[in-house]
């Protein structure tokens, strides 16, 4: 079993060839700017200040590696459609990064208080691609009723077709909803 707790940050880098020297299997925590991304790395370690968060979109420049368990790595991505830096953006960072073959699953983060976006959608069709696993993270979840779940996942299933309800999580680090199953999940990926 993995222990979350014993997480911490390593460095940031621009891009790929920048990343730290052990090439350690990693989950890539993936989805627009703002969506919370470095807000859940926080919730899973149980580690509030581990992971930098802003309310700026576009904070996030780097991949943002973190050594969990000193046997694998958490990377957080910059949101799609935010320039990295002057000289890469997010797909030369992600085609890199998938090129490294270190990634062995994402975590992909949607807002579910909005509609899916065409981001989300080319994201989505990059993952299928690639044949990655992943599983799609429902975000800010407590601020929902019921009716607005289910219309969210109406949107999920009309537009991620092969998504099936068990790789899908509402989460919200406020209530620490679905952290635990998120973990577990975690650990699949890194032993897939």
């Amino acid at each position: 079993m993995i222990n979350f707790r014993n997480t911490v940050f390593v460095k940031s880098a621009p891009d790929v060839s920048f990343m730290p020297a052990n090439a350690l299997p990693a989950v890539l925590f993936v989805g627009k700017s703002n969506v919370g991304k470095s807000s859940l790395i926080n919730a899973l370690c149980s580690h509030k200040g581990l992971a930098k968060v802003s309310s700026t979109p576009g904070a996030t420049k780097y991949l943002n590696y973190f050594l969990l368990d000193e046997k694998y790595y958490l990377i957080d991505a910059p949101g799609y459609g935010f320039v990295a830096n002057k000289k890469h953006d997010f797909n030369q960072m992600m085609a890199g990064l998938f090129k490294a073959k270190v990634v062995k699953g994402v975590v992909f983060i949607v807002d579910s208080r909005r509609t899916l976006t065409d981001d989300d959608k080319v994201f989505y069709n990059s993952l299928i691609d690639l044949h990655l696993p992943f599983v799609l993270v429902l975000a800010k979840a407590d601020k929902l009723n019921q009716s607005e779940r289910v219309k969210i996942m109406k949107d999920v299933h009309q537009h991620f077709v092969i998504v099936k309800d068990n790789e899908c999580l509402f989460t919200s680090t406020l209530k620490k909803e679905n952290i635990k199953k998120l973990q577990s999940k975690i650990e699949s990926l890194l032993k897939y």
